[in-house]
């Protein structure tokens, strides 16, 4: 299956507590709505955990998350006054919205590939790195015992700006948000940090994965309360919000 083209926008919404239940009803009815909007080419509404790890233990109830690729600029925006942005905006107590251009992208989701091919151009600014996978259900437990190590490093790793987990369901749907200072600290991370390289090394020699998917974007805009994706305290909001 080709690539699918256009803009692709993250929208990160805080809840409390109170509202969890109408979030998970949303949950329940949402995707296929999101999926059926004008101008969405692919999407995917998303819970979201810490990042520590990928149990259910791990899950944050209070904060929801939808990945949409557009087929133009003119249908993203759109989305605030779209059913399915409109029936969140009203439970958030806070929100953030993403403006990402791809960079790169590797494998399927959902037997999509779904962001564009690489546009080209140096990248000097922040990035965001996506990753997400299917579980093959009889290697979750060594799976998820691996993951501890490579947590702990990334929450110290130089350049890391925010992060968080991803998930379409509590348990086999995994994945991750993180946003880097620059394309530099992201590849010293992902290549050159003991714990990630030997992650990636069990990821061939284990067959986690039944699907994956690893994806790079540029950050190209950032609107609304940066605490909602738990950005770092001496990372600096101007450096994203308005970076082409």
């Amino acid at each position: 299956m080709s690539p699918v083209p256009g803009l692709v926008t993250l929208h990160v919404w805080r809840i409390s507590r109170a509202a969890v239940p109408r979030a998970l009803a949303r949950m329940a009815v949402h995707p296929a709505r999101l999926r059926r909007a004008p101008g969405v080419r692919f999407g995917k509404l998303l819970g979201t955990g810490t990042g520590n790890g990928f149990g259910p233990g791990d899950a944050d109830l209070t904060r929801w998350a939808a990945l949409v690729v557009w087929d133009s600029p003119a249908a993203a925006a759109g989305f605030d006054a779209s059913p399915v942005g409109r029936s969140w905006a009203r439970i958030a107590r806070s929100s953030v919205r993403l403006e990402l251009r791809p960079l790169s992208s590797r494998g399927e989701w959902s037997g999509h590939r779904p962001f564009d091919e690489p546009s080209g151009g140096r990248v000097t600014g922040p990035v965001l790195a996506l990753t997400r996978a299917r579980l093959r259900a009889r290697r979750a437990v060594t799976f998820w015992r691996a993951v501890p190590p490579v947590a702990t490093a990334l929450a110290g790793a130089p350049g890391l700006l925010a992060r968080f987990g991803i998930g379409e369901a509590p348990l086999g749907w995994q994945g991750t948000v993180s946003v880097w200072r620059d394309p530099t600290d992201l590849v010293a991370f992902a290549y050159r940090h003991p714990e990630h390289r030997a992650a990636i090394t069990r990821t061939g020699t284990e067959g986690w994965y039944a699907e994956e998917l690893f994806a790079r974007f540029a950050v190209r805009d950032v609107v609304g309360d940066l605490a909602v994706l738990g950005w770092a305290a001496e990372g600096d909001p101007e450096s994203v919000r308005g970076h082409a």
